[in-house]
């Protein structure tokens, strides 16, 4: 139960009820009337805004529009004290009753305590990593296949029916070059001394093994035959192998997509072109020259006439060209004709994950959507900087097996899955992130994946040392869901419980934002009040969680650090990291 959203409804329908009653004028607008937790935890346990949010519309004293809410909201059994704060801010203090009590409906529900139905089973497109299939993953890559696939889980969690796609870019310049780097592969593969790999090819070790496959599928039929005769069969084949390679690259992150999609068949079926005339069909498309970029302008540009989108209508700055003069799509028509067949398979709503640098490409990609659909469609892009390697707070060298740049399998290889996803979604997509190896991997309380963990596997070794301590003792949830939970009296136990119950509004509102980094916030913060009441029971014999004496008062903290464990077991499943029971 999300009781933050259970008190706005309340607060909204109390006010609802003061304006019947004449005590308030009618026709308010109560969609920024908010209830969620104060920042400071002495002012309370819920915070409105209400009264401020009607002062203008009201036209009346905001204390006075607080004293009339508040009167009503002492009425609610749930509720011990409020207080009227400021110019007319209202904290609501809950009884300890109450706050004790919904341990139990943790327990009730275990790791499902927090799902949410804010969804409603809409459907949603979330696409994320979308690399050219020119080789392994790298740690770029890695960032987004991680806020993407996190992302993707928590708003299945809420209640979307998410799909999770791969948009594979195998119809550009970049797989010729693939191609022809491949066959070099493959006539080393067949015993010719290919020296220093030319420049502009790609050098990595990685397509030995996709010139040594060529070679056992095709013996020496390529080697004499021209460009033109094999880099179509060439093509295809080296870019299924690296899709194979980023396939296997993503399970060592926990990732298995539902769609790659591939570009090419928007162009063999012809998807390009019914995006341009359903674009035509609205008026959108116009034949015209653009101004020239601003700053340096590029070696090959000149004015001339292209077909072009009013994006500008839409937001844009400038109008976008579908084909150059020469007849040839841009890039932009493919984006087109892709985020045209999403909707046209029913996904309104679009969540695309890219590097930052394709910032550039946001608004005019969103701005065609919302063409294409009558502004029915939106289309969300989430942008995700790059990550700075270091070990020991140093640069780490490039990967020799990829030639340039370091993969996503070394990093996974060297610290593991689950550290991998854990830091990736420490912090917010859009801000840069350092991955030390050395920090990532320390015990301590620096190390928030460390932390969290610890945490969850603490709670089994008190279980453990509470079987030994009362042998006949039940330790199942339905054994634990039958303590006497008024005995969890100490405020560090109360704290603790109340960030518990804060999990379901964290849920929402992170899903709601597009924003899966808060649930790592989350976590270390459970974490740390967590390890902050083990630590005050060691300085305080009375609040350990066993106590020899008193099998009621430990059975009471059992079920408290087992509802724990089922929301750091919860948010841990959303992040794709296994919550460990021994460290």
């Amino acid at each position: 139960m999300n009781i933050f959203k259970e008190f706005q409804k309340s607060i909204k329908d109390i006010i609802a009820s003061l304006i019947e009653a004449g005590k308030l004028p009618p026709d308010l607008d109560l969609q920024n009337v908010t209830a969620e937790a104060p920042r400071d935890a002495s002012h309370g346990d819920i915070a409105t805004n209400a009264a401020m949010v009607l002062v203008k519309q009201a036209k009346m004293n905001p204390r006075d529009i607080a004293a009339l809410i508040v009167l009503e909201l002492e009425k609610i059994e749930t509720v011990e004290t409020v207080e009227i704060a400021g110019p007319g801010f209202i904290n609501i203090r809950l009884k300890a009753d109450f706050i004790q009590n919904q341990i139990g409906e943790i327990l009730k529900h275990g790791i499902d305590y927090g799902r949410s139905e804010i969804g409603a089973m809409e459907k949603v497109n979330v696409e994320y990593v979308s690399a050219n299939p020119t080789g392994p993953l790298h740690v770029g890559h890695c960032r987004g296949a991680v806020f993407g696939d996190a992302l993707a889980t928590l708003l299945d969690y809420a209640g979307y029916d998410v799909t999770k796609e791969y948009y594979i870019n195998d119809a550009g310049g970049q797989i010729d070059v693939l191609a022809r780097s491949a066959y070099l592969r493959y006539l080393e593969a067949l015993g010719e001394d290919i020296g220093e790999i030319p420049e502009g090819l790609y050098p990595g070790d990685y397509l030995v093994p996709v010139g040594k496959a060529m070679a056992e599928k095709y013996g020496d039929a390529l080697k004499e035959k021209d460009e033109n005769e094999w880099i179509d069969d060439v093509r295809k084949f080296a870019a299924n192998q690296m899709m194979e390679l980023v396939r296997d690259d993503l399970k060592t992150l926990g990732i298995e997509q539902d769609i790659f999609f591939s570009e090419t068949s928007l162009h063999d079926n012809g998807d390009i072109q019914a995006g341009l005339d359903a674009l035509m069909e609205k008026g959108l498309i116009y034949t015209g020259v653009l101004e020239p970029p601003k700053g340096k302008l590029p070696d090959d540009w000149e004015e001339r006439p292209q077909t072009l989108f009013k994006s500008t209508l839409f937001g844009d700055d400038v109008d976008r060209a579908l084909k150059k003069s020469d007849g040839a799509w841009t890039y932009f028509a493919a984006d087109v004709a892709y985020h045209k067949n999403k909707m046209d398979r029913g996904f309104n709503n679009q969540i695309d994950v890219w590097g930052a640098d394709h910032g550039g490409y946001v608004k005019r990609v969103q701005s065609v959507l919302t063409a294409l659909s009558d502004g029915k469609a939106a289309l969300d892009v989430r942008l995700c900087q790059m990550v700075k390697l270091l070990r020991d707070g140093e640069p780490v060298k490039m990967s020799k097996r990829s030639g340039n740049f370091i993969t996503l399998r070394d990093i996974v290889d060297e610290v593991g899955k689950d550290v991998v996803r854990f830091i990736m979604l420490t912090r917010k997509n859009d801000a840069s992130l350092d991955f030390d190896f050395a920090k990532v991997t320390e015990q301590s309380k620096d190390n928030p994946v460390f932390y969290v963990q610890y945490g969850h596997a603490r709670v089994y070794s008190v279980m453990d040392k509470a079987q030994i301590a009362f042998p006949d003792i039940d330790i199942s949830d339905d054994g634990l869901s039958k303590a006497d939970l008024s005995l969890l009296s100490d405020e560090s136990e109360l704290q603790l419980i109340k960030t518990m119950i804060n999990w379901p509004r964290v849920i929402e509102s992170a899903a709601i934002a597009h924003e899966p980094h808060r649930i790592s916030y989350y976590l270390y913060d459970l974490a740390s009040q967590f390890h902050a009441l083990w630590n005050k029971g060691n300085d305080r014999l009375d609040l350990r969680f066993i106590i020899d004496d008193n099998k009621e008062i430990t059975l009471s903290r059992l079920a408290m650090i087992k509802a724990f464990s089922k929301i750091i077991a919860s948010g841990l499943g959303i992040l794709g990291v296994e919550p460990l029971k021994e460290m």
